[in-house]
């Protein structure tokens, strides 16, 4: 059985934030991740746990959306039986009971009384950790029914699962387009991750005080907002697809920060795109992981034919072999299915050496690298050879 604590961080969390974390570091680097003894029958267990494993998700996702452990929370030393919290909510008896009953099972309630539930220490953890719910979200809204299509998207190496919102050769080209709840779950996973690092890059990257920034892949614009507020002399350019560009050129006009801002549509895989040059800092925050080794290796390259003696390429993600708990290498590596039904066929949460890699073969050298930046985030620092 895993035991669970409460620490003051997550991977280098931001201070003041509470989340749960395994106990062992580690594991997952130096040969197995579940790295412990276990009997026969605790096998069997946890091979049923994964089994069932889509069905746990949802119930206990459901008690959280349909106010059950909210309600629970608020009588969390009397209890309440399931007849009590259907008058208490828009669920059944029978609804009640049976959700109940799996968060029973997942260690989300427990039973007093023989017939009254009350919270546990890990059902107050899912109702009120921010990066759980927001895992939860990004999971069923924007993951599940796609992870249908896991199978035929290893087996063709394309996003197979993206049938379930549309038709897009990837799910950066369907961003915009994507049903709300997706598109928000989306946005509210990849900044909570990237923002968390941003504030502890920005010294970093403004060492030197660049005058120019170019933000490849710059999403929704939040790094280079952020950028030129910290600095009010710098000038930000961003390159990506025409409707992520928009969308930061609007978020940057509404900040009134527009006379410092560029921004160039460009299909960074089309063979013949080229970024600009003139750029002291080029920055790519969250981004090459969205490609296949030989991808990365290509815009490396473009990215340093865009370069000269002096220009530093920074590449801020995330790579599970660089983390201080397993539940940081836990959540990455599960990522990458996402990465294949979803959002393109042929990319993943990579490990830093498989970077480090992909960096030497473009002709850049790793001059330095930061770990635990916000959330699990390593900030590397290229330059020409």
């Amino acid at each position: 059985m895993i035991n669970y604590h409460i620490i003051k961080s997550a991977y280098a969390a931001p201070k003041n934030t509470d989340f749960c974390l395994f106990k062992q570091r580690k594991t997952i680097v130096d040969k197995t991740f579940f790295n412990k003894k276990l009997s026969g029958l605790d096998v069997r267990f946890e091979a049923q746990k994964i089994a069932f494993a889509p069905v746990v998700f949802q119930g206990v996702r459901l008690l959280w959306k349909m106010g059950i452990l909210a309600v629970l929370s608020k009588d969390a030393k009397a209890g309440l039986t399931p007849k009590q919290i259907a008058k208490k909510t828009d669920v059944s008896t029978y609804g009640a009971t049976v959700l109940l009953e799996t968060g029973l099972s997942a260690g989300v309630v427990d039973l007093v009384d023989d017939e009254k539930y009350i919270i546990t220490r890990l059902g107050n953890f899912v109702l009120g950790d921010k990066m759980t719910q927001i895992n939860f979200n990004f999971n069923n809204d924007v993951c599940y029914q796609g992870m249908f299509y896991l199978e035929e998207a290893i087996r063709k190496e394309q996003p197979a699962g993206l049938k379930v919102f549309g038709t897009w050769p990837t799910v950066y080209d369907a961003l915009s387009k994507l049903p709300d709840t997706a598109q928000k779950s989306w946005f509210d996973f990849d900044h909570f991750y990237s923002d968390s690092a941003f504030n502890e890059a920005l010294p970093i990257v403004f060492k030197d005080m660049p005058a120019k920034i170019m933000d490849v892949g710059g999403n929704t614009g939040k790094w280079s907002l952020r950028c030129l507020n910290y600095n009010p002399d710098v000038r930000m350019t961003i390159i990506d697809l025409p409707g992520q560009l928009e969308k930061a050129r609007e978020n940057i006009d509404t900040a009134g920060y527009g006379d410092r801002f560029d921004g160039k549509a460009v299909n960074i895989l089309d063979d013949s795109s080229k970024l600009p040059v003139g750029h002291d800092t080029i920055w790519m925050s969250q981004f090459l992981c969205c490609f296949k080794e030989t991808e990365i290796v290509s815009i490396l390259k473009k990215a340093a034919k865009a370069m000269d003696q002096n220009t530093k390429l920074f590449i801020m993600d995330t790579y599970w072999d660089r983390q201080p708990y397993d539940i940081a290498s836990y959540c990455l590596i599960n990522t990458s299915p996402y990465f294949t039904a979803m959002a393109n066929g042929n990319s993943r949460m990579y490990r830093s050496k498989t970077m480090q890699d992909c960096i030497r073969k473009a002709g850049l050298t790793l001059l330095e690298d930061t770990d635990e930046l916000g959330l699990s985030h390593t900030l590397m620092l290229c330059k020409l050879k």
